[in-house]
């Protein structure tokens, strides 16, 4: 199952975009802004007191960032991330969907002791499978606050 989990958004400065969101949409801060060194990003994750996803603020670390040159073109929609309860199974899918696999599996900073995984698809579309499992950015946990 592919459930929509957040956004990814390039920008160039974390804090004062997420201040930007917090006023004109309302969102709040629900993580710290997390280095991740494999992924060569700064990230922070906002959500709408009631939203059922996230988007995720993202920043390259440094000029030698992968994402460095797609800010110099204008940022903005990065990607899409879909929370998964079997990666591989839906590793395949998306394989069997004509979508190409540019990262394997890999251990997730923002979410520690589960894995991402990335592909494209031919029409340019950036994808992130995520593993599900537990912890404060989780869709399982985000369904038990509600309850």
């Amino acid at each position: 199952m592919l459930a929509l989990h957040h956004v990814g958004y390039l920008v160039d400065n974390i804090p004062l975009t997420a201040r930007s969101f917090e006023a004109r949409f309302g969102y709040v801060a629900e993580s710290l802004i997390i280095t991740d060194p494999v992924q060569t990003a700064h990230v922070q994750f906002l959500r709408q007191p009631e939203g059922g996803n996230w988007i995720e603020l993202i920043s390259p670390i440094g000029n030698e960032s992968k994402l460095s040159s797609s800010l110099r073109k204008g940022g903005g929609l990065h990607h899409l991330c879909y929370e998964v309860t079997d990666l591989p199974t839906a590793c395949e899918k998306l394989r069997d969907e004509q979508m190409l696999m540019i990262c394997s599996p890999v251990p997730a900073a923002a979410f520690p002791g589960r894995n991402i995984a990335w592909f494209m698809g031919r029409d340019r579309l950036l994808v992130e499978l995520l593993e599900s499992g537990p912890g404060p950015l989780s869709l399982i946990n985000m369904s038990k606050k509600r309850s």
